[in-house]
């Protein structure tokens, strides 16, 4: 019986040419600015409004909305949820 998939998975591939970690992390942080920016958008919240109430400037909420940028601060993203009426819920998983 002939194997239907040759060779390993993509997380093996990603692992074995070291993008594992940049590839999840860009991952997360786009799911992170695409629920913030979701929110936001339900609420009616403008981003000058949200970096207001966030008490920060507008260029740091630009680039926690940037699904792109992956430096995030934990209390950047605190602060987005308190504001948005959010809890924020981090585990970590066995590997």
């Amino acid at each position: 019986m002939k194997t239907k998939y040759i060779g390993t998975s993509f997380d093996d591939f990603l692992q074995e040419e070291a993008l594992l970690e940049e590839a999840t992390a860009v991952a997360v942080k786009r799911v992170i600015a695409w629920q913030i920016g979701k929110a936001m958008n339900d609420k009616k919240i403008t981003k000058t409004v949200m970096a207001k109430l966030m008490n920060t400037s507008r260029a740091s909420l630009n680039r926690l909305l940037d699904e792109d940028d992956t430096s995030l601060t934990l209390a950047t993203l605190a602060s987005a949820a308190t504001v948005l009426g959010k809890k924020i819920k981090l585990e970590l998983l066995p590997a």
